[in-house]
C-alpha cells in the first residue's frame, strides 16, 4: 500500500478577517535529493515545485503575450491573462493539476519569492520616476490632472448613494463601493509611462502630455489618501500610537534621504563613465535597497514603499544599479506576482446583484474620467482625434493597480468579488484602450501631412538649415569639416541634436540645451561657429528617448525648424586602417525610421575618419551623378561646397551610351546644364561623362572613383532598378538604405569618406528652375511650403 508524500499539512481557522487555511510546512521537505527514482513525486518538495511554478509562469505568460502583441497588448495584461487561466477560474477547477502545480503549502513560496521580486520592481520604477518634470507642469496639466482623479472619484461616490439607496447590498459590499470609486479614479505615473514605451508615443506630443498629467494626478492621489487615511484610522483608534507611525514614517524619510542615498550615491559615484558596475558594488547597493524595504515593513508600511522612496531620491544616481536588477526581477520574479493576482481571481464568486453594483460604479468612473479629460483637452485646443487619445490612456491601469488590488484583498479590505471584478474590469479597458491608442494616433502624422523641404526648395541666398544626429564624439571631426567647406556661399543654420538612449527614467526628453561648457561636441561646434562668425549659427538640443521613438524627436525638430537637411551618422563605424568597427544595430533602426517620415531631405555620413591627408591642403568632393531626384538633391548640396577656394569638386555623370535613343529627364538636363554654366572657368571644378552600356560597365565606373583621391563622395540614395546600367547590382544589397550606389561605396574596398543623400518629396519634372546656387524650384512651389511650415510652427 502507497502512502501519498506530502509537504505539508493543512486546515481551516478562524482568522482575522474570517475562515482562513493554517499551512503547516515539514521542514525537511525542501530538496527531492533524487527521491524521483525511489518513487517519490518532486513536487511534493519545495524547491522543484518552485521551480516548476516560475517555469510554467514564464511560458505560459511568453505564450499569451505572442499572441495578444499583435492587438498592441503589454506584458502584465499577458501576465495576469495567464493567472487567470492558471487560476481557480479555468484550469485550477481540475484537481489534479491544481493539487500538483499550485497546492496551498507550495503558494507561500512562490508568494514570497515574487514579493521580492515586487519590491525590487518597484525601486526600478522609483528610480525611473524623475520628479524633475514637476518643474515643467503647465496649467492644462494641472487642470487635468487633478480633474481626472477628482471628478470620477465625486462621480462615483455620488453613484453609491444611488445604488445603496436602490438596490439591496450586503454589508461587505457595501464597504468596497468607496474603495472601487478610489481605485478606479487612479491614473499612476510609472503605468502610463510604461504604457506609452510600449506604444512608442512616449516622446510625442501627446506622450509628454499625458506624461505631466499622470504625474500631477499621482501626487493628488498621493496626497488625498496620506490626508484622509491618516483622518480615518486616527478616528477609528483613538490612539496615540497612530501619531507615533506617522512620526517614525517621516524620521525613517530622512533617514533614506541623508543616510541610505548618499552611501547608494557614494557606491554609484565609485564607477567609472562607461564602465560597468562591479559584483560587490551591486551587492552592497542591492543590500541596501532590502534594508530600506525592511525598515519600510517594520514602521507599518508596504516594503516596495521604502524602495519606491529610495528609487525616487536616488534618480540618476541608481540609474545603472537599476538597469542591472531589471532582467531577473522583471524577467523572472515580477510575472509571478501578477500570475498569482490573476490566479485568485474566481469569476464564480461574482453574484447577479452586488455585481451589477460594481458594474455600474465602474461604468460611471470610466465614463466620467473619459469624459473629463476628453472635455478639458478640447476646451485646450486639442483636436477630437488627439483628445480621444488622451483620454483613453488617463484610463488605462497596470502593475500599480494590480498590486494594489492584492494588497487589499489579501489584508481583508475588500472582498474575492470585488477584486476579481476590480481585475477583469481593468483588463478589459486597458485591453480595449491600447489597440485604439495605437490605431488612432501616430505622432509622424503631425509631420507627414506638411509640404516636404529640401534643398532644392530654397532660396539662392536663403539660409541652409541642417539638423546634425549626434549619438557619440566620433563623427564631429568629420561633420566640422563639411561645414567648414560649405562657408563662403551663403548663412547656415544648424541645430545640433544630441540624441542619448532613455536609461533610469520615465520620462523622455526633447530640449534645447544652453549649458554646454561640458559637452565636448558641442564645444568644437561652438568654435566653428566663433570661426565663421556670421555666417554659421549653432543651436544644441538634446532628446533622451527609446531607440524605438528616437525618429519621433528627430522629425518633430526638423519640423519645427523647418530644416533643408537632416544629416545621420552611419549604424557602422569604421577603424583608422579602413575596417569595419562598431556595427549598432540601434541606430540603424533610427535611421531606417528617419528616412520614411523625415519632413525634409535626409543624408546618412559614413564617416572613414580624418579628411584633410599631410600632403594634401584642399578638401577634394566627388559627386556621382545617374539621374534622379535624389541624385538632383546631391547636386543641389554640392553647390554650396564651390565658393570656397579650399574646395575642389569632381563632377562625375554616369549616362547610358544610347541615352540619346532614351532621354533624360528635363529637370537633370537643365540642372546640369546649369551646373556647367555656374562653375565656367572654375579651375577648382571638374565635369566628367562616363558612358556604360552596363551594370559591369557602372560597377567599373564606381571603382575608379578612388583614382580621384577624393576625401567626400557625395551620391543620391534611389535609382532606377529597371536600368540597364543598374540590373542586377542590387541582388547583393547589405544596407538598403543606402541605396544601390552607397551600399557598394560603404564597403572596405574605399577608403573615403560617403554622404548618402535622399530627397524625401519626388517633384515634378515641369518645375521651373532658379539659376543654380542651391534653389532649382519657383518661387511660388518654394512660398507655398515655407507658409506651411511657418503655419506649423506657429501651431
Amino acid at each position: 500500500m502507497s502512502v501519498k508524500q506530502t509537504s505539508a499539512s493543512e486546515g481551516n481557522v478562524e482568522g482575522p478577517h474570517g475562515e482562513e487555511t493554517l499551512i503547516c510546512q515539514f521542514i525537511h521537505m525542501t530538496n527531492s535529493q533524487g527521491s524521483t527514482w525511489f518513487g517519490g513525486n518532486p513536487f511534493t518538495y519545495t524547491v522543484p515545485l518552485l521551480l516548476a511554478q516560475i517555469s510554467l509562469i514564464f511560458f505560459v505568460t511568453s505564450l499569451i503575450w505572442l499572441f495578444l502583441r499583435p492587438c498592441k497588448q503589454g506584458m502584465i495584461s499577458a501576465q495576469l491573462i495567464g493567472g487567470v487561466i492558471m487560476g481557480r477560474s479555468c484550469l485550477g477547477q481540475i484537481k489534479a493539476y491544481s493539487d500538483m502545480i499550485f497546492p496551498s503549502e507550495g503558494r507561500h513560496v512562490l508568494e514570497t519569492s515574487a514579493d521580492l521580486g515586487f519590491i525590487l520592481y518597484l525601486f526600478i520604477l522609483g528610480v525611473h520616476t524623475d520628479l524633475n518634470l514637476v518643474k515643467k507642469v503647465e496649467r492644462y496639466a494641472v487642470v487635468i490632472g487633478v480633474s481626472c482623479f477628482m471628478v470620477p472619484l465625486a462621480t462615483g461616490m455620488g453613484a453609491i448613494v444611488m445604488v445603496t439607496r436602490t438596490m439591496e447590498l450586503d454589508p461587505l459590499t457595501k464597504q468596497c463601493l468607496p474603495l472601487v470609486a478610489s481605485l478606479t479614479s487612479i491614473s499612476s505615473f510609472p503605468v502610463i509611462t510604461s504604457l506609452l514605451t510600449d506604444l512608442k508615443i512616449l516622446n510625442s506630443e501627446i506622450g509628454r502630455i499625458a506624461t505631466l498629467t499622470a504625474l500631477v494626478s499621482d501626487i493628488c492621489n498621493y496626497a488625498i489618501s496620506l490626508v484622509f487615511g491618516g483622518v480615518v484610522v486616527y478616528l477609528m483608534s483613538k490612539q496615540f500610537t497612530m501619531i507615533i507611525s506617522i512620526i517614525s514614517s517621516i524620521f525613517f524619510l530622512l533617514v533614506i534621504l541623508f543616510i541610505l542615498r548618499p552611501l547608494v550615491a557614494c557606491v554609484a559615484n565609485r564607477v567609472p563613465e562607461g564602465d560597468q558596475m562591479k559584483q560587490s558594488q551591486f551587492v552592497v547597493v542591492a543590500v541596501l535597497v532590502l534594508v530600506c524595504g525592511l525598515g519600510s515593513e517594520v514602521l507599518g508600511q508596504p516594503a516596495g514603499l521604502g524602495t519606491f522612496i529610495l528609487g525616487i531620491a536616488l534618480q540618476n544616481d541608481g540609474s545603472m544599479l537599476a538597469t542591472k536588477m531589471e532582467t531577473f526581477s522583471i524577467g523572472v520574479l515580477v510575472p509571478a506576482k501578477f500570475v498569482i493576482s490573476g490566479l485568485i481571481v474566481d469569476v464564480s464568486s461574482i453574484q447577479s446583484i452586488s455585481g451589477s453594483a460594481y458594474g455600474i460604479l465602474l461604468l460611471i468612473c470610466y465614463t466620467s474620467k473619459f469624459l473629463v479629460v476628453f472635455i478639458l483637452s478640447l476646451y485646450y485646443k486639442f483636436s477630437i482625434r488627439d483628445a480621444t487619445v488622451f483620454s483613453l490612456i488617463m484610463c488605462c491601469k497596470g502593475a500599480i493597480e494590480a498590486a494594489l488590488y492584492i494588497t487589499l484583498f489579501e489584508d481583508g479590505v475588500i472582498g474575492h468579488e470585488a477584486y476579481s471584478i476590480l481585475l477583469l474590469s481593468m483588463l478589459m479597458m486597458t485591453g480595449i484602450a491600447r489597440p485604439l491608442i495605437a490605431h488612432l494616433y501616430d505622432p509622424s502624422s503631425r509631420y507627414l501631412g506638411i509640404c516636404k523641404n529640401s534643398i532644392m526648395l530654397n532660396q539662392p541666398h536663403d539660409e541652409l538649415r541642417i539638423l546634425l544626429c549626434i549619438h557619440d564624439t566620433d563623427n564631429i571631426p568629420t561633420i566640422i569639416t563639411v561645414l567648414d567647406a560649405m562657408h563662403g556661399s551663403r548663412p547656415i543654420t544648424l541645430f545640433a541634436l544630441g540624441l542619448m538612449e532613455l536609461k533610469g527614467r520615465g520620462a523622455a526628453v526633447l530640449e534645447q540645451t544652453t549649458d554646454t561648457t561640458s559637452n565636448q561636441a558641442a564645444k568644437a561646434l561652438n568654435s566653428l561657429s566663433d570661426r565663421n562668425a556670421g555666417r554659421l549659427v549653432v543651436r544644441h538640443f538634446t532628446s533622451i528617448s527609446p531607440y524605438a521613438s528616437m525618429h519621433v524627436d528627430v522629425c518633430t525638430l526638423a519640423a519645427d525648424q523647418a530644416t533643408n537637411i537632416v544629416i545621420l551618422p552611419f549604424h557602422k563605424q569604421f577603424t583608422i586602417n579602413g575596417g569595419l568597427g562598431l556595427n549598432s544595430p540601434q541606430v540603424r533602426t533610427v535611421n531606417q525610421n528617419v528616412m520614411s517620415k523625415s519632413p525634409c531631405s535626409v543624408a546618412i555620413l559614413i564617416d572613414r575618419g580624418q579628411f584633410i591627408r599631410p600632403n594634401s591642403p584642399t578638401f577634394h568632393i566627388c559627386l556621382l551623378f545617374l539621374g534622379g531626384m535624389d541624385d538632383c538633391e546631391a547636386l543641389a548640396l554640392c553647390t554650396s561646397f564651390i565658393n570656397n577656394q579650399n574646395v575642389t569638386l569632381t563632377f562625375i555623370w554616369i549616362r547610358p551610351w544610347d541615352h540619346a535613343k532614351h532621354g533624360d529627364l528635363n529637370m537633370e538636363i537643365e540642372m546640369v546644364n546649369q551646373f556647367k554654366a555656374k562653375t565656367a572657368g572654375n579651375k577648382r571644378v571638374t565635369y566628367a561623362e562616363e558612358l556604360v552600356r552596363d551594370a559591369i560597365d557602372t560597377t567599373k565606373v564606381i571603382g575608379s572613383v578612388k583614382d580621384y583621391n577624393c576625401n567626400l563622395c557625395v551620391v543620391g540614395r534611389y535609382h532606377d532598378t529597371k536600368s540597364e546600367i543598374l540590373a542586377g547590382i542590387n541582388d547583393w544589397s547589405e544596407c538598403p538604405e543606402l541605396g544601390i550606389i552607397g551600399d557598394m561605396m560603404a564597403t572596405p574596398d574605399f577608403q573615403f569618406s560617403l554622404l548618402v543623400v535622399q530627397q524625401q518629396q519626388q517633384l515634378p519634372d515641369y518645375a521651373t528652375l532658379q539659376p543654380i546656387a542651391s534653389g532649382y524650384i519657383s518661387s511660388s512651389r518654394y512660398s507655398d511650403c515655407k507658409d506651411d511650415f511657418d503655419s506649423f510652427h506657429r501651431v
